[in-house]
């Protein structure tokens, strides 16, 4: 069984990665989106070589409910998953929710999952290594994944958006393993770290 993360970028900046995890063989791959291609349709093929059994993607794939008039519900800007895990608006993140939407929508009946590698590097306590702060600070923190993941034969890692892509494997992972940890509101949309 294949497991795949993907840290979701602009669709024509070459920043879209997909990381998989085979559950048999442990081989982790990375494969990146190509510069002025659309990520989309990179990922749409990709998918369709490897044939995953579910994606944890680092994209939001719902919106507020108040949009649905829905009871209870009053925040035009922030779903409650987004204030737990201080994450960005799915409205400000606009034409990328609108996008992760549809590739889910598409490709149904695949199962896609919301996941968030800031998060994730949070929990594995990565910031103080210097998480998402310069090039040189790579190292350290696939030190640390590796540590905490020693089944992951970690590939050579040049940016950033690979180890964002790592992380959002690394919710497959422990959704698969049964040790994942589900934020937000069931009804209006749901982080698995």
């Amino acid at each position: 069984m294949k497991i795949c993360g993907v840290d979701y970028g602009s669709k024509m900046a070459g920043t879209t990665v997909i990381c998989y995890y085979d559950t048999i063989t442990q081989q982790l791959s990375l494969e990146g989106s190509e510069k002025k291609k659309d990520a989309d349709a990179f990922l749409k093929k990709s998918i369709d070589v490897h044939k995953p059994s579910y994606v944890f993607i680092d994209a939001p794939l719902s919106l507020p409910l108040v949009y649905q008039d829905r009871a209870g519900y009053t925040d035009f800007f922030f779903r409650k998953v987004d204030r737990e895990v201080q994450g960005m608006s799915p409205l400000f993140l606009g034409g990328l929710t609108a996008r992760a939407m549809k590739l889910a929508y598409d490709l149904k009946p695949l199962s896609f999952y919301e996941t968030y590698p800031a998060a994730q590097s949070q929990r594995m306590n990565l910031k103080s290594l210097g998480y998402k702060t310069k090039v040189a600070q790579i190292a350290p923190v696939l030190a640390e994944i590796n540590q905490q993941y020693p089944a992951f034969t970690i590939p050579t890692i040049k940016n950033w958006h690979e180890v964002d892509a790592l992380l959002a494997l690394i919710g497959a992972y422990r959704f698969w393993k049964e040790e994942h940890k589900v934020l937000g509101d069931v009804e209006e949309g749901l982080v698995y770290l």
